[in-house]
């Protein structure tokens, strides 16, 4: 998966567009709900050297908003990360290409109803 595929999911699901709010980062692109303008995800390319994953180059991730026991559970496995920039109790970094469709489609569907309270 890509991040214009997350994108297009969420414009067709959610009616959200990305958001990118940062001359320093013109590559992070917040996803925010229409309404309480909370965010429930944050797609950024990343150097890898950033995310302790001692590789040369970068990548997309996602950060989402999940429940404290989803993300122990989660950051045991393959394609998932403690939150970069974000609290690491609440919110939780994808490895975008790492993870399949369904279940990226999954965790932003989670984060979305966390957030919309």
């Amino acid at each position: 998966m890509e991040r214009e595929e997350i994108f297009a999911y969420v414009n067709q699901k959610y009616h959200s567009q990305p958001e990118y709010l940062w001359k320093k980062y013109p590559s992070y692109a917040v996803l925010r709900h229409q309404d309480n303008r909370k965010w429930y995800g944050l797609v950024m390319e990343v150097a890898r050297k950033n995310l302790a994953l001692g590789e040369s180059g970068s990548e997309d991730v996602m950060d989402i908003k999940m429940m404290p026991d989803e993300i122990d559970a989660l950051q045991k496995m393959n394609g998932f990360l403690p939150a970069y920039h974000m609290n690491k109790d609440n919110w939780l970094s994808v490895r975008i290409s790492q993870v399949p469709t369904s279940e990226n489609h999954q965790l932003i569907d989670a984060s979305y109803q966390l957030t919309n309270k």
